[in-house]
């Protein structure tokens, strides 16, 4: 693609580079050059402008692309995500309901570095998405891109994105109770909302003690569900801690505990037989982010999880800290702040103001 400064009589059919403000309105950048839009140039006093014009092996900007988001995306349907051309050389894909996003990361690099005109910008891998949520989006930089360079980013992209749908929709939630005055009201809340988002939904609950019989009893009574979760009155502090060893007295085994994830440390992973078992942390009981989400997600959406998975998912995780922890990371939270003095009704700090 040629691009610079010529003069109006080299620049018919060109597209131009910058918007020019002229005395009867506004040429945009982007247009195509017509013998009416030069006469307007020099009746103004212009006698050159800024232009681009493509070469015979050019592809211009939006064709450009849309094949790129087609070579991302070869079947929507099939990959759950809507192809939008907003033009201006850009298309941005949509969740066509709600799921994780899988990202091929080393296919969408090995495309972004095969020219620097061409760019797709992604949201995170295993990232929850709702219907309409934007996963991505291909943006050309220049007016147009180089064609054998435009084919070698499609071949790099191909099948990168897609849309991982739920698959585990019945839920069992376990809960125990240290206090028999508890009602386990606010955990279940919690874990509604979650699984909902994901068109999943509490087909069993049960409310028991904090002892390993009961809660084996009640692992052992679940039937015709997808995933068990338990979320126990008191956290689970070691691998032979109530939840754990009541998994393994139903029957059912514990493959991971603990995970690199704030909140969300204490949390355990294991299955009896066919179906996953994941022992929540407490910080679930709050709607806030923790790393059960990134775990559960996952599950019920049909994506394997392994140790390792969990192991991986340090960087990153760091989250934000929920206001309700009885125990704050930052020692100097735990402190009382000091006393600000009087504050003004009209201080803009107040709620509500």
């Amino acid at each position: 693609m040629e691009f610079g400064e010529v003069p109006l009589d080299r620049a018919l059919s060109a597209i131009l580079a910058h918007s020019v403000a002229l005395p009867d309105g506004r040429l945009r950048k982007g247009k195509r050059l017509q013998p009416a839009d030069l006469d307007r140039l020099a009746a103004a006093g212009i006698g050159s402008v800024t232009v681009a014009r493509l070469a015979p092996t050019d592809v211009d900007e939006d064709a450009a692309a849309l094949a790129i988001a087609q070579a991302l995306v070869p079947d929507p349907a099939a990959a759950g995500l809507d192809l939008r051309a907003v033009g201006t050389g850009r298309v941005n894909l949509h969740a066509a309901g709600p799921g994780i996003l899988r990202v091929d990361a080393a296919a969408i690099h090995a495309l972004n570095a095969t020219d620097p005109m061409i760019t797709v910008a992604t949201a995170p891998e295993w990232q929850r998405m709702d219907r309409g949520g934007m996963v991505a989006t291909v943006k050309i930089i220049a007016y147009a891109v180089d064609g054998p360079a435009l084919s070698a980013a499609c071949r790099a992209g191909g099948a990168a994105l897609s849309l991982l749908p739920p698959r585990r929709r019945r839920i069992a939630l376990i809960q125990t109770r240290v206090d028999p005055r508890e009602d386990g009201a606010k955990g279940l809340a919690a874990i509604a909302l979650r699984t909902a988002r994901l068109a999943a939904k509490i087909t069993q609950t049960d409310l028991v003690g904090h002892r390993i019989a009961d809660l084996a009893a009640a692992i052992t009574a679940i039937r015709d569900c997808d995933l068990i979760l338990i979320l126990t009155g008191s956290a689970t502090s070691d691998p032979r801690d109530v939840a754990p060893e009541a998994l393994r007295v139903a029957g059912g085994q514990v493959d991971h505990f603990g995970m690199p994830v704030d909140p969300g440390n204490l949390l355990f992973l294991g299955a009896l037989g066919a179906v996953p078992v994941i022992g929540l942390p407490g910080c679930a009981r709050s709607p806030a982010l923790n790393g059960a989400d990134w775990v559960m997600e996952r599950l019920i959406c049909g994506q394997p999880v392994t140790a390792a998975d969990i192991q991986g998912m340090g960087v990153g995780g760091l989250l934000k800290e929920i206001p309700t922890r009885p125990r704050p990371r930052d020692p100097a939270a735990r402190r009382p702040p000091a006393d600000p003095g009087p504050v003004s009704e009209s201080d803009p700090d107040l709620p509500g103001t």
